[in-house]
């Protein structure tokens, strides 16, 4: 039986204050951003940067997805529908809670890269989701996440809320390490550092050929 990444965690690394259902949580409608103007800016710019076009993958998504040049086809995955629809960048939308599947709804190589912006601290199983966008993110391609100092405490996993902000950078390319179907991680602060602001984070990498752990 291939050993479990999640247990080279603490105990409780991964637990959640509140580990209710998360459809009660989402199901109230939240048409706001989570992150100030210059950081949504730079969640823009960075995908810009990245090139990221064709086919995308917006995942744990709402009513925005902060691209500068739309792709061709975006596809938002996310848990309240009311908001996926209003996604004006959007051309589908899927219903799917991670925590409870961690499996994505899509065949292999579906997917030109995946976005994933201020989601991945609620994430119960982070390296499973991210081991399967791997599988429907086609070679080379790139999986980004952003993410920063904001969110809802009660359903963040403990360990998140326990380390600093270098500490969720190094924690992220740690998820793409473990998840064993990726380049080595890339990572940058996004917006300028020391200045007044929601500081931007970002965490990705490529898809490799041999997507064998």
């Amino acid at each position: 039986m291939t050993a479990d990444p999640h247990d080279r965690f603490p105990a409780g690394f991964f637990r959640r204050a509140d580990e209710s259902d998360d459809r009660r949580f989402y199901e109230y409608d939240r048409f706001v951003t989570h992150i100030d103007d210059r950081a949504i800016a730079a969640v823009g710019r960075l995908y810009r940067h990245l090139g990221l076009d064709g086919a995308v993958l917006d995942l744990m998504s709402s009513w925005v997805s902060h691209f500068l040049d739309r792709p061709s086809e975006l596809v938002v995955l996310g848990m309240n529908e009311r908001e996926l629809v209003a996604n004006e960048q959007a051309d589908a939308h899927v219903v799917h809670d991670l925590n409870v599947d961690p499996a994505l709804p899509f065949p292999d190589d579906r997917f030109d890269a995946a976005t994933c912006c201020v989601s991945i601290d609620y994430l119960a199983r982070p390296i499973d989701v991210l081991r399967d966008v791997g599988r429907v993110v086609r070679q080379g391609g790139v999986v980004v996440c952003t993410f920063s100092n904001r969110c809802f405490p009660t359903k963040v996993v403990q360990g998140w809320l326990s380390l600093d902000d270098a500490g969720r950078v190094d924690l992220v390319a740690e998820y793409f390490r473990l998840a064993g179907v990726y380049d080595d991680p890339l990572a940058a602060l996004c917006t300028p550092p020391g200045t007044p602001g929601d500081p931007l984070y970002a965490v990705w990498a490529t898809v490799r050929g041999n997507r064998t752990a």
